[in-house]
């Protein structure tokens, strides 16, 4: 794919936020928008994404590219992890200063794909990874009670020391982004708990992908570290019948595919077919 690491970060900066200011008690932090054209390419200023860098460390990069391109912020560290006698405590993702508001903060980078299942009692609930791994509760759990408290461990005041900073004085923040999949049917329904703009399209049981009103379209399954890449760039394209053996080749290992789908006029959508 042509440009493949610039169209990641595009499909990451258009990525809304879960949510706009709180959420389960946890900050949203405003990543700063790109208003002037990029005076050099991602790509080529951040070498190292050439790599297999997975989607998490991926868009951490791309967190901390936009960070270093404002005059308005200090990155002071990045990807810090603690220890206590050799073993890993966890990591610190950023450490930040607002240099108007006088304001360190302490960043974790979220970056997700959740669908919607309505078999849970409430909403909150529903959110969960497409391969039922993880859910949105799970992960402000962890930042609530593993990550944002490792900043107050013994083990950290080292590091904090080194950069002059009062874990008293630093707010915790997180950076959520997210793409939201829905069933077809609830397309159109409002969410009250989260931003409603993370809506990126819908999800389907295999059962009903194989049915004859999909067979007209034209079909991609992105690796996942291009999952953030809008559709409109792929470039190779499979037909209904072989896309279904692809997809049931990811179902032996328990992995449901992000789909994109190219219909006449080259309008496109997203979409997970899952295994469950």
């Amino acid at each position: 794919m042509q440009n493949r690491i610039a169209n990641q970060f595009e499909g990451f900066i258009n990525t809304p936020p879960l949510w706009k200011k709180d959420f389960q008690g946890i900050q949203q932090f405003e990543l700063s928008e790109i208003i002037n054209p990029l005076q050099k390419p991602i790509a080529e200023d951040l070498p190292s994404l050439s790599s297999n860098f997975v989607m998490g460390k991926r868009v951490e990069r791309f967190f901390e590219w936009i960070i270093r391109q404002n005059q308005d912020y200090k990155l002071l560290a990045e990807n810090k992890q603690v220890s206590r006698d050799k073993i890993t405590l966890g990591e610190l993702d950023f450490l930040l200063k607002d240099l108007i508001k006088k304001q360190v903060y302490h960043v974790e980078m979220v970056y997700k794909f959740y669908v919607y299942d309505p078999s849970f009692s409430k909403e909150t609930q529903r959110w969960i990874g497409p391969n039922r791994k993880d859910s949105l509760l799970q992960k402000t759990e962890k930042l609530k009670k593993k990550q944002f408290p490792l900043l107050f461990k013994p083990e950290t005041k080292g590091l904090l020391k080194s950069l002059n900073l009062n874990a008293k004085e630093t707010l915790q923040q997180t950076c959520f982004k997210a793409n939201l999949f829905v069933p077809r049917e609830l397309q159109d329904q409002e969410y009250s708990e989260i931003n409603n703009d993370c809506i990126a399209g819908s999800w389907l049981h295999f059962k009903d992908f194989k049915i004859s009103s999909y067979k007209n379209f034209e079909y991609y399954a992105p690796k996942k570290q291009d999952w953030p890449i809008l559709p409109k760039y792929g470039e190779t394209w499979f037909s209904h019948l072989e896309i279904i053996d692809q997809i049931e080749m990811l179902f032996e290992s328990k992995k449901a595919p992000l789909i994109w789908i190219k219909k006449p006029g080259n309008t496109y959508e997203r979409l997970f077919v899952v295994w469950w």
